[in-house]
């Protein structure tokens, strides 16, 4: 997969599959994430063998990670994640983060749109997103393309500082999602990426 899209602000994007050529692209990417932005993420994608672990997922066929790529750099980064157990392979777990200077340009839910087709490709029937409390604006996000909070687990996860936050998990059935991400994106400027 490899597509040319346009943010809103006109600048020119190509959305592809992670390849092993973008390990050091990739770990560029983490480390040029603001502290506040790379602190609710799961793992510490700064260390380079943590940034090999999540490019070899990709060999396994647990995980479907695309690119964002803007002037040769990787501005955004997404996963749709498949447990690979028969009771919850209809589920997909969806994961994302977009640089600052690129987030409110369109760049996730472009990102999201092209995570929904791998899910659809892969028979995938529910989309799970978890997030940190303090990730107000994700789930603002998430709510909008029709997620809904289905359960808060108090002070299970911690951040990378190591304080705990409660985790929320939304959910959103996979038809529902390409609804309401069609909606969205037919409320602005977005026909030339369709």
């Amino acid at each position: 997969m490899h597509k040319n899209l346009e943010l809103k602000d006109h600048t020119e994007v190509v959305i592809r599959e992670m390849t092993t050529e973008d390990l050091d692209p990739s770990l560029a990417f983490f480390e040029s994430l603001s502290e506040a932005d790379r602190a609710y993420l799961r793992r510490d994608v700064t260390k380079r063998e943590v940034v090999e672990r999540r490019i070899a997922e990709c060999g396994t066929g647990a995980a479907r990670r695309l690119v964002a790529i803007v002037d040769g750099r990787i501005v955004a980064d997404g996963t749709l994640e498949l447990s690979g157990e028969d009771w919850k392979e209809h589920v997909g777990e969806l994961r994302l983060i977009v640089a600052g200077p690129y987030q409110r340009q369109g760049l996730g839910v472009l990102m999201a749109r092209e995570l929904y087709r791998l899910a659809i490709a892969a028979s995938v029937e529910e989309i799970v997103v978890k997030m940190m409390r303090p990730q107000i604006a994700a789930q603002s996000i998430f709510k909008r393309l029709g997620f809904r909070e289905e359960a808060v687990l108090p002070d299970y996860v911690k951040d990378l500082e190591g304080k705990r936050h409660d985790m929320i998990v939304m959910r959103c059935d996979i038809d529902a999602l390409w609804r309401e991400m069609e909606d969205f994106l037919s409320t602005g400027d977005w026909q030339r990426t369709r």
